[in-house]
């Protein structure tokens, strides 16, 4: 189930980190009261009232600024706004209101989406008269806060709760299911033009409906075998003028979560020329934390010198880079020539049947039983591992609840061994498979 998207959003030191930092539990975001210190979106999943949800924290939005640095900061903001499902927006209850925040309530109100307006640094009870000027930005009832104190931080996660889309219900069943197809990359990999060509390679295409973000586009489209396909194409930052590489490529990280948790199965596009990047194994991640279905997708194939086994060695150094994802294909083509696309989409149903693939109780144990046979579990201190059980809880990505005595003497070397003698047995290929440990005499409690 994907989690919804909260983005902490305001002008430079009004406390957005600070925030950040209480609710989540850790000091994950740097807290400095320096204006302009949080320079990435900062992100993680948190838990109120039984929701879940991913809090992003971002840096300050400065409407005026003409500063390198703030315009990116404001960039990043902006992205974070147009793929949160709720968005917290914080003023200083010291400074009052500011002519900022009436400039960046007003860039709010034009995103359409669940606004609260947070008051932060109300520190004490003689503050709260300060709130009631904020009423001018038509936003709604402020809520103050410190979240210095972690005062009024309850009521304003219940708030938020309220205004979270309803949680994930099956809106259709197996036979009308849409593939959801996210290409998703770093900035300028070719996501866009490997789309436009397999769009342009279908002639069933039926419409491009808006996605949720300003920057993704959805697309449907009918496959020659009558497959329906949901193409989400996360392309669309444009390079500024004074706007440096690395910072281009910070973009990416959140609306690939955000295309990531949509999809069913993920392309990751790689440049063939630049070879596997930081930002592609930091994307590489986020497939592999959504337990989503993948394929590795080395575009620019064509600008590529080759020899005899120029491909084979290329294949091994990406699933070399790529070691915590080595299950995924990889497939290498040139969107520009169209040399190998028509092998995408023939992959993706390869890649979404193994993901979506269920194994009988009875087989699985079978092959449970000659696995631990051909290799003993290990033993620590004299006692050793017994794995009694196995069955097959989930699908997408397949999970699989292994009934144990001890949780703590399954080491991850053996449950590796596990996967890979699963994964010979019965394929997986492209999709993350997950084990659950459960004690046995637990479960009769």
């Amino acid at each position: 189930m994907a989690r919804p998207l909260v983005a902490i959003v305001g002008r430079p030191n009004v406390g957005k980190s600070t925030f950040f930092n209480k609710v989540v539990g850790r000091r994950i975001s740097i807290v400095e009261d320096t204006p302009g210190v949080t320079r990435d979106r900062i992100y993680a999943d948190v838990e109120w009232l039984n929701r879940k949800f991913t809090l992003i924290d971002t840096g300050g939005i400065d409407p005026h600024s003409d500063d390198v640095l703030l315009s990116q900061m404001r960039r990043q903001a902006e992205i974070a706004m147009d793929t949160a499902d709720v968005i917290c927006f914080f003023v200083d209850g010291r400074d009052g209101l500011t002519d900022d925040d009436r400039e960046v309530s007003t860039l709010l109100r034009k995103t359409k989406k669940p606004l609260l307006l947070v008051v932060n640094k109300v520190d004490h009870i003689g503050m709260q008269d300060t709130i009631y000027e904020f009423y001018e930005l038509g936003i709604g009832d402020p809520i103050a806060i410190s979240a210095a104190n972690m005062m009024g931080l309850g009521d304003l996660l219940e708030e938020v709760c309220k205004r979270l889309p309803p949680p994930d219900e099956d809106e259709m069943d197996e036979a009308q299911h849409v593939l959801q197809l996210a290409v998703v990359g770093r900035p300028n990999v070719g996501k866009s033009s490997l789309v436009n060509r397999l769009l342009g390679q279908e002639r069933t295409m039926v419409s491009d409906i808006a996605g949720t973000t300003r920057d993704a586009i959805d697309t449907r489209l009918t496959s020659e075998d009558g497959t329906e396909y949901n193409v989400i194409d996360t392309a669309g930052i444009r390079r500024k003028r004074a706007v440096e590489e690395a910072s281009l490529e910070r973009y990416s990280v959140l609306r690939s979560i955000a295309a990531i948790r949509r999809c069913d199965v993920a392309l990751l596009l790689i440049d063939a020329q630049d070879g596997v990047t930081e930002q592609d194994t930091k994307i590489a991640g986020l497939i592999q934390d959504e337990g989503k279905a993948a394929i590795v997708v080395v575009n620019k194939w064509d600008a590529i010198e080759k020899e005899t086994g120029t491909l084979e060695r290329y294949r091994k150094e990406v699933l070399e880079a790529l070691k915590f994802m080595d299950w995924a294909p990889v497939l290498f083509l040139s969107a520009k020539t169209g040399q190998r696309v028509h092998t995408v989409l023939d992959m993706v149903d390869q890649v979404w049947a193994q993901a979506s693939k269920r194994i009988p109780t009875g087989v699985l144990n079978d092959v449970l039983t000659d696995a631990t046979a051909s290799l003993q579990p290990p033993a620590t201190n004299g006692r050793r591992l017994k794995i009694y059980y196995a069955t097959q809880q989930t699908v997408c990505p397949p999970t699989f609840i292994l009934f144990v005595n001890e949780e703590e003497l399954m080491h991850f070397a053996y449950q590796r061994y596990l996967e890979n003698y699963f994964r010979k047995t019965f394929d997986f290929t492209g999709t993350p498979i997950r084990f659950i440990l459960r004690e046995k005499q637990k479960e009769k409690n």
